[in-house]
């Protein structure tokens, strides 16, 4: 792998999973399967003493601490090493589902941990700490925010139209501890929880959503006499609080961070085909205040997972505006499919990142794409 990457495709560095959820993937370049089931968990040798009620869970496919082999042929090769941790993603756990989001209705999402769940706050601390022991160059922190309803669980089934105001409200979290976070900023969480439930129940019984709502914050905020707009800052306090304590633990040790935006994957993963408004403006979505987590990062991460050049530069001028003067920006862009079917596209992209200051560019997914895909990076750069 660390031969194609560096000597095919000519690039300097690697991001291996260090914590990751499942998943069912085709491996078009794998010598041994084409398709696998990946099991969820760390991709490496946990130091249990640093965590707390919710214990790390070791991938049963770990075997013979994998991020230590990485970052030792990296190192070999002198090849940068990021981490990719996957933290509050979690999927299901009988042991960690009094730290899960609960809706407007009570249901938990066992699926995720809730960043404002003291539990979940250790573990994701502990976990930033417990990788940055292999002294990766980076960390690349994904869902280290607010889940949405999609990508939760892997047979989900809806049969009626629910928009995107309706979506997100299914998804937001109202458990005592995001209650109790509104509680203490003056917002009566209770309150905007029932307005929300009472929303989603006319929606249910008439097995359609108003397809003239759209899922803005103005929109969203003016629920429960505007309330919600309250409740939606403190879930920002609550992700950009918790950014805050996975930097300094990852800092500390001698670690960058880069805090993962999945807005422009919400928008383009499957088709490679986002519409819309810019991704950076539904990142509130996921409860982020992009300003305040840049002030804590060394790093931004966007997903630039559009086949149109064009699009790919409306997302990121809006992020270069929302971030303000020289954010720290890395792209991730996918140089196969549905995206990229030439280095010319691909290098148009790239232009465009470092036209707009774009400091680092990385590719999605080594062990998903053909190998011809090494080849129009290559080209591309």
């Amino acid at each position: 792998m660390l031969a194609n990457l560096q000597e095919r495709a000519g690039l300097s560095g690697v991001t291996v999973a260090a914590a990751y959820h499942s998943a069912r993937d085709i491996f078009p370049h794998n010598p041994r399967r084409g398709v696998a089931f990946l099991e969820p968990g760390l991709f490496f040798e946990p130091e249990e003493r640093l965590y707390g009620a919710i214990a790390p869970r070791p991938s049963a496919i770990a075997t013979g601490d994998p991020l230590a082999r990485v970052a030792e042929a990296a190192a070999a090769r002198g090849m940068q090493l990021s981490a990719w941790v996957v933290f509050l993603h979690v999927d299901v756990s009988a042991g960690r589902v009094d730290a899960s989001p609960r809706n407007a209705f009570g249901d938990r999402f066992p699926t995720d941990l809730c960043p404002a769940s003291p539990d979940a706050r250790r573990y994701a601390v502990a976990l930033a700490a417990d990788v940055a022991r292999y002294r990766p160059a980076r960390l690349v922190a994904e869902s280290l925010h607010y889940p949405l309803l999609e990508h939760g669980y892997h047979h989900e089934r809806y049969f009626l139209y629910l928009g995107p105001l309706a979506r997100f409200l299914l998804a937001l979290c109202f458990c005592p501890h995001c209650l109790a976070a509104a509680g203490a900023a003056g917002v009566d969480g209770e309150a905007v929880r029932a307005a929300v439930e009472s929303h989603l129940e006319r929606v249910f019984a008439r097995g359609d959503d108003d397809r003239s709502l759209d899922a803005s914050p103005a929109e969203a905020g003016a629920l429960a006499d505007g309330e919600l707009a309250a409740y939606l800052r403190v879930r920002e306090s609550v992700v950009a609080s918790l950014v805050d304590e996975v930097a300094a633990a990852v800092q500390g040790a001698g670690t960058s961070l880069a805090f993962c935006d999945l807005s422009g994957a919400a928008k383009g993963y499957a088709a490679g085909t986002p519409n819309g408004e810019p991704a950076a403006a539904v990142a509130w979505r996921f409860g982020l205040d992009l300003r305040a987590i840049a002030a804590a990062c060394d790093e931004i991460s966007v997903c630039g997972y559009a086949a149109d050049p064009k699009r790919v530069r409306t997302d990121l001028e809006a992020y270069v505006e929302r971030l303000g003067p020289a954010p720290r920006l890395a792209l991730t862009l996918r140089p196969m499919s549905p995206d990229c079917g030439s280095s010319e596209n691909l290098r148009a992209k790239l232009r465009i990142a470092r036209e707009l200051g774009v400091t680092r560019a990385e590719f999605y997914h080594y062990g998903l794409a053909p190998l011809t895909a090494l080849d129009t990076i290559r080209a591309a750069l």
